[in-house]
This record gives C-alpha cells, structure tokens and sequence, in this order.
C-alpha cells in the first residue's frame, strides 16, 4: 500500500518541544510527514506566501509574535484556507480553546503528543477543513440563487449577468449542481394529450 505524505509547517521555537513532536511524526507507519520546522512566526508566514502546507502546527508563544491568541490570528488571516493546530503549554488551554472557538483546528497540549494522538489530531483537522470549505463552496452557490432574477413572463427563462437568456433548468444547474429529470406533470399532460386522458379516467 502506497504511503499518504502530509506536508506539514511547524513553527516552534524551543529546541526540545520541537524534537519531540518532529520524533513523534517520525514514528507513523502509515503516514510520511514532511515537515518544515521554523523558530520565528516571521519565517513561517514567508514560506506560506510561497508554498501551501496540508496543516500547520503553531505555538503560541514565539519569540517575534504577538501575545498568545494574536499569533493564530495573524497566522490564520495570512492562511485562511490551511487547518491550523495551535500547540500550547499547560496553563495555556484557555487560549487554546478560544483559538479554536476562532478557528483553529485543534490544540494539543505540549507533552502529551505521545502515540498516534498528534497524527490523528493532524489527519481530523485536515479532513475537518475540506467539510467546511465544501460547505462554503455550497454555501456560496446556494447564495447566488437569492434576490431577483429576471424571467421571461412568456417563455419562463433566465436572463444571467452577462445578458444571456438560458432555460431555467440550465440556469439552476450551473449555479446550484443541481441536476433534473424530466416528466409531465398532470395539467400539463391533459393539455398536451387529451384524448388519452379521457381514456384514463375512471368514471364516477
């Protein structure tokens, strides 16, 4: 079976912190972690500008970053689209918490990346970002069906923004993905066909 890599931008300033969480990556059978390790928050967002990571680890507390839940806000403002776990000492929780009520991921305490626990941290948060990006992305198409729409008062199609009429069921797919199946509803059918209608109706 082919072995998943998931890069990974760690950015941690103390030395031993940083060589126990990189030798706990190390130890997954399963998964290669490609990691990216840097000690200023300075440096991170200089490569993020370049380069897009699967997730990021961030501390909290580094040397040229702001004070605690700060460092996650600039972070996650310059990499909105990229799970963040925030790694945060003990008396720190409460900050990690909020870190997550404001966007993060996850938080995990340092110390306590022992076992699979950081790498099923990573692998949630990474498949917790692609449910929430495809729900904006339905989001925003669900939006874009809202307000007012010109319609044809005779022939019932869209007029779009660039000036074009399309058939209404056209018009929905595009902006929706919705797909349709077509039938004849009863009206319709009497209409259309009225001699087999008679033919069907069962007498009083």
């Amino acid at each position: 079976m082919e072995t998943k890599t998931i890069t990974v931008l760690f950015i941690e300033d103390n030395p031993g912190d940083a060589m126990l969480i990189q030798r706990s990556l190390a130890g997954s059978s399963r998964i290669a972690y490609k990691v990216t390790h840097v000690v200023r928050l300075a440096d991170g967002l200089k490569i993020l500008a370049s380069i897009n990571f699967d997730v990021i680890l961030l501390d909290l507390g580094l040397p040229d970053g702001p004070a605690g839940i700060k460092t996650f806000e600039k972070v996650h403002t310059f990499a909105p689209q990229i799970p963040i776990i925030v790694l945060t000492g003990y008396d720190d929780e409460e900050i990690a918490l909020e870190s997550v009520q404001k966007g993060a991921q996850d938080y995990i305490v340092k110390g306590q990346t022992a076992g699979n626990m950081l790498g099923r941290s990573i692998q949630y948060a990474i498949e917790r970002r692609k449910l929430l990006a495809h729900i904006e992305h339905a989001a925003r198409e669900i939006k874009e069906l809202r307000g007012i729409l010109p319609i044809c008062a005779k022939c019932k199609k869209i007029r779009d923004d660039k000036g074009y009429w399309t058939q209404v069921e056209v018009y929905i797919s595009v902006h929706s993905g919705t797909e349709f199946s077509h039938g004849i509803c009863p009206e319709c059918a009497e209409k259309l066909y009225p001699s087999l209608c008679k033919k069907d109706a069962k007498p009083e």
